[in-house]
């Protein structure tokens, strides 16, 4: 069943009461919430008639929920935010069936409101575990519960299935939900999730502590295309599988200094201590265009994305409150100071590899990376997949790594990856997606590229004939050999009791 039939099937479902009526306290069990505004919003652009409510969850966890008054179909949307969080992003209607908002959707800015002249601000955290762990785990649970209820508030019903969204830290609260909170939601997508929180703000200070100047990024990723774009068989201007690369930054020399060459080769490998890594990656090769916007400082930013986390993460929010802080000029990239971090991270990671719940009560869950994600390198996902199914593909759980694609979009021909109705049609339907299509955009918006991504391992093999802007000229085959479980730092860090059955 496609998600347009499955939408279909589906009648409208008509608010019970006024929008206006929304506007009081709540008692929602352990999320007591007070709406402060509820307000009719007119149909506009495609966009169809919404109540448009605002409120405040305790202690401090904003929100936002769309509630269609002529269009509701029985679901219900909720989308994770990026970064530290500290803003609400407008919860867009998906485009999953017939009506463009068929759904009721929702998003939160994870407990705490960030200064706009400082979108890394965590003062909010140096000191209060409750904002703390709103933001590690408690605030998309509790806005589940209560948008739930609201639903069933304004149209006398419950939703009849429920999805989550997000990527990079909508990402890692997407698997909290799956592992923490399994009955909350029928499908979730964790795109480039920000899973290994332990090691990751300092991997950030990593990358900002070996930035290259701009021209030799370029020339970088030029000498790497050259040298690995056809290793998948195919010249085309992407790499499919970057782990399949050996480029040696060394045969840049003369055009790139001793110290750009040793940084390269630091950025590729991952930080390490006395032989240990202290990261389950590096940076993949063909990422490095990202590196320039996200490694290298911009005036916009106040530095570089990569330091700008990694500094303020280190000074207000991965140790235990009471005990000495560090900063990105300061912090050792040592097994030692990494084990520091653990008693705080350790309730931001996303690691359990025990989902037996999730897949009892029904769950659904898509994983999706891009392959050339320079800000969460996708070996990290791949990494925590291998021991999550012991290398087999569950009927409940897929993952998805898509050749090109930087962090969360964008890429040199891939740029856009979308599982949403292939997700719905799945929770809907009942058939596992064998395929997503990836979409290539030009500046203006128009797809220049198609290409069919297949669950992992499996990959996308041109049949020899026609366009390779074109997915129908690709078919499944066989994953390259790689090495999927990394031996790293922070193993310890995975709940187990082992992979989860198929």
């Amino acid at each position: 069943m496609s998600p347009a039939v499955a939408s279909e099937s589906h009648s409208v479902v008509q608010p019970t009461r006024s929008c206006a009526e929304l506007v009081r306290s709540y008692a929602v069990p352990d999320a007591k919430t007070q709406v402060t505004s509820a307000v009719v919003v007119p149909a506009s652009g495609g966009v169809p008639e919404f109540c448009d409510v605002r409120g405040k969850i305790e202690p401090n966890i904003g929100f936002q929920l769309k509630l269609p008054t002529q269009t509701y179909r029985g679901r219900y949307v909720q989308y994770g935010c990026g970064g530290f969080c500290g803003f609400i992003t407008d919860p867009a209607f998906p485009k999953c069936g017939p009506a463009f908002g068929d759904a009721a959707v929702a998003a939160t800015d994870d407990g705490h409101q960030w200064p706009e002249e400082n979108p890394f601000d965590t003062e909010w955290a140096r000191a209060d575990q409750k904002a703390r762990d709103d933001f590690f785990f408690r605030a998309p649970h509790v806005l589940s519960k209560v948008s739930k209820h609201l639903v069933g508030v304004f149209y006398g019903k419950a939703p009849r299935k429920s999805y989550f969204t997000g990527c990079s830290n909508g990402g890692r609260e997407a698997l909290v939900l799956a592992q923490r909170y399994p009955h909350d939601f029928d499908g979730i997508i964790a795109a480039a999730p920000a899973s290994h929180y332990t090691g990751l703000i300092a991997y950030q200070g990593w990358l900002a502590r070996n930035a290259i100047p701009d021209d030799k990024v370029v020339l970088l990723h030029s000498a790497v295309m050259a040298a690995c774009d056809g290793l998948d068989g195919l010249v085309d201007k992407q790499i499919d599988e970057p782990r399949l690369c050996r480029f040696d930054p060394a045969t840049l020399a003369g055009s790139l200094t001793d110290e750009e060459i040793a940084r390269a080769k630091r950025l590729y490998s991952g930080p390490v201590d006395r032989g240990v890594r202290l990261y389950p990656a590096g940076q993949a090769y063909g990422s490095e265009l990202g590196w320039l916007w996200w490694i290298n400082p911009r005036a916009e930013f106040g530095g570089s994305i990569a330091g700008q986390l990694a500094d303020n993460g280190l000074k207000n929010l991965v140790y235990p409150i009471g005990q000495p802080h560090s900063s990105l000029e300061k912090f050792e990239f040592t097994v030692r100071e990494f084990r520091r971090l653990v008693p705080e991270t350790v309730k931001a990671n996303s690691l359990s590899l025990d989902l037996r719940e999730f897949r009892r009560s029904g769950g659904k869950l898509i994983l999706w990376h891009g392959a050339a994600d320079q800000a969460i390198p996708a070996q990290g996902t791949i990494d925590y997949w291998q021991r999550l199914t012991g290398g087999r593909t569950p009927d409940w759980a897929r993952l998805f790594i898509v050749p090109s694609i930087s962090h969360c979009e964008g890429g040199d021909t891939l740029t856009h990856f979308d599982p949403f109705r292939s997700l719905v049609s799945w929770v809907e339907g009942g058939a596992a997606p064998d395929r997503v299509i990836a979409e290539g955009r030009d500046a203006d918006g128009n797809v220049v590229r198609t290409r069919p991504v297949f669950p992992y391992p499996l990959r996308a093999k041109y049949d020899g004939s026609g366009s390779v802007d074109d997915a129908s000229n690709f078919v499944a085959a066989p994953g390259f050999q790689t090495v999927d479980r990394v031996r790293w730092a922070g193993e310890d860090l995975y709940h187990r009791p082992g992979p989860v059955a198929p």
